[in-house]
């Protein structure tokens, strides 16, 4: 039996196609969607290791839409499949009204990312961080690594480069990275400079949640934060 997407209404049909969107022009690769007690969680991967000497830190975006039945699974599948099929609903459905339910594409087993799953209880909150500074380091690293990788460079310099702008914390919260101002900044998931967005922790997780998703990021094993 084929598992179905069966989202609240048009507009949360809207929302998902534009997050996907965003995911896809920063890594248009494979997307995680685990459903129950109708909620869909979706997963992006903005930045995560491309091997076991890889110290990039894993970068997740997440969104939450509610469900309209009691769908249960936990799929990963390609962005641009999941994408396509949202956007010819999306054009079916209209602009209000009740979303209509979309198939599932295939799976995919050979990502390295999906199999990491952030913890979902045992968050203790540890600061608050503005959306301002989240997108001053975001835009500040974009023009780094632009300035710092010439047409050309090698694959192993540019992941080294990277690694090094994306992991630099953000002034004042050792646990946030540049990377997590990258995430919350292509995403979408930042409001005005000033909005206050909380900083939670739960082992080796810093998750930042905005009234537009999430950011959720994995330290590294042998950062002192560990």
């Amino acid at each position: 039996m084929a598992r179905t997407i069966l989202l609240a209404d048009a507009l949360s049909l809207g929302d998902l196609v534009t997050y996907l969107g965003r995911a896809g022009r920063v890594e248009d690769g494979s997307v995680r969607l685990i459903a129950g007690n109708r909620v869909l969680a979706v997963y992006t991967a903005i930045l995560y290791p491309a091997g076991l000497l890889d110290e990039s830190q894993t970068v997740l975006g997440l969104r939450t839409l509610a469900l309209e039945d009691d769908a249960r699974f936990d799929v990963v599948v390609p962005v641009r499949s999941l994408l396509d099929r949202l956007t010819r609903a999306q054009e079916a459905a209209g602009p209000i009204g009740p979303a209509p339910a979309i198939t599932v594409p295939t799976e995919v087993s050979t990502v390295t990312w999906a199999g990491i799953s952030p913890p979902r209880g045992g968050w203790q909150q540890t600061g608050e961080i503005t959306a301002g500074a989240l997108e001053t380091a975001g835009r500040q690293g974009i023009e780094e690594v632009a300035n710092a990788l010439p047409e050309g460079t090698g694959e192993q310099i540019v992941r080294r480069v990277r690694t090094e702008i994306w992991g630099r914390p953000v002034d004042g919260m050792d646990a946030v990275p540049a990377g997590a101002g990258f995430a919350a900044l292509t995403l979408g998931f930042l409001g005005e400079p000033g909005e206050r967005i909380p900083v939670y922790e739960a082992g080796a997780w810093t998750r930042l949640s905005s009234a537009r998703g999430h950011v959720l990021v994995r330290r590294r094993s042998w950062s002192l934060l560990g």
